[in-house]
């Protein structure tokens, strides 16, 4: 298997407002970054868009380790509250609707068949990728056309 180093963030200008996204994609001698913007949405839903953004791309099975400063995506899967979420049948543990759920199964499809490596940094604190990822992030909120989240408001 390919090995690939994934770094994401995600942010928005008020909560919800407008937001985006930026990921790193680090395979030996090559590097991809990507972001994007959108009009109105959530901090946590553009955290899971940069994820699913950089899962979706890989073309093959991969072994990656996947830096987030979400503790939201990250304790979802360390702290396996998201096979609780699934066992519930997509509810908390307070027995209340998973928010995001379209983003949660759509991260699910796009692990697929890779082995992920969850890891947490802390935000702003110097970690040059997750630096570059917070850059890519507010430079797609301002951008002239922002997408529009389909899915957000509805879960």
């Amino acid at each position: 298997m390919k090995h690939v180093v994934i770094h994401t963030d995600g942010g928005c200008k008020g909560n919800p407002g407008p937001g985006g996204y930026g990921a790193v994609l680090v395979s030996g001698k090559h590097r991809m970054e990507i972001s994007a913007g959108y009009r109105l949405t959530t901090n946590n839903r553009m955290e899971l868009r940069a994820a699913i953004a950089a899962l979706e791309l890989l073309s093959e099975p991969c072994e990656v380790d996947l830096h987030s400063d979400s503790k939201y995506i990250i304790d979802a899967f360390s702290k396996k509250w998201i096979a609780g979420w699934q066992q519930r049948g997509w509810q908390t543990a307070a027995k209340q609707p998973v928010k995001n759920r379209d983003l949660w199964l759509r991260l699910l499809a796009a692990i697929g068949s890779h082995k992920i490596h969850w890891h947490w940094v802390k935000g702003h604190a110097g970690h040059a990728e997750n630096e570059r990822c917070d850059v890519l992030a507010n430079i797609a909120v301002k951008a002239p056309v922002l997408l529009d989240d389909v899915g957000f408001g509805e879960s």
